[in-house]
């Protein structure tokens, strides 16, 4: 697993990649969430086109970064790119329901600079 932060204008874009599965470096993905959260990003775009699988692990790396961005007056969390298995782990836990979901990168980052707070809408 992999994880790449880049800042784009006020939009905080995470590349994951590989299998974010147990039994993976859980002292890395918690080392990325403390760095995700020192830089004070409000609006963050995960995109999953380079993830194969996501279990537990993965599911808890994303809520502990969706918690901590949306806890912001101005926090914004969504999630692009999702290959069938990945997005029917989200089903299944219901964090489909929660976290805003886009097809592309390029209507995730709209959907980011048009929005005023936090959205709980389905996008796709």
């Amino acid at each position: 697993m992999l994880v790449e932060i880049e800042k784009r204008a006020d939009i905080c874009l995470l590349r994951l990649h590989g299998r974010f599965a147990t039994g993976k470096d859980s002292s890395y993905l918690r080392g990325k969430s403390d760095e995700i959260r020192n830089s004070n990003c409000s609006k963050v775009l995960a995109d999953f086109s380079e993830v194969e699988y996501l279990d537990s692990t993965g599911i808890g790396f994303l809520i502990g970064i969706y918690t901590s961005v949306t806890k912001a007056p101005a926090g914004q969390f969504v999630l692009c790119n999702l290959n069938r298995r990945v997005r029917e782990v989200l089903e299944l836990t219901r964090l489909a329901n929660v976290m805003p979901i886009y097809p592309d990168e390029e209507a995730a980052s709209e959907a980011l600079r048009k929005a005023q707070g936090v959205s709980a809408k389905q996008a796709s």
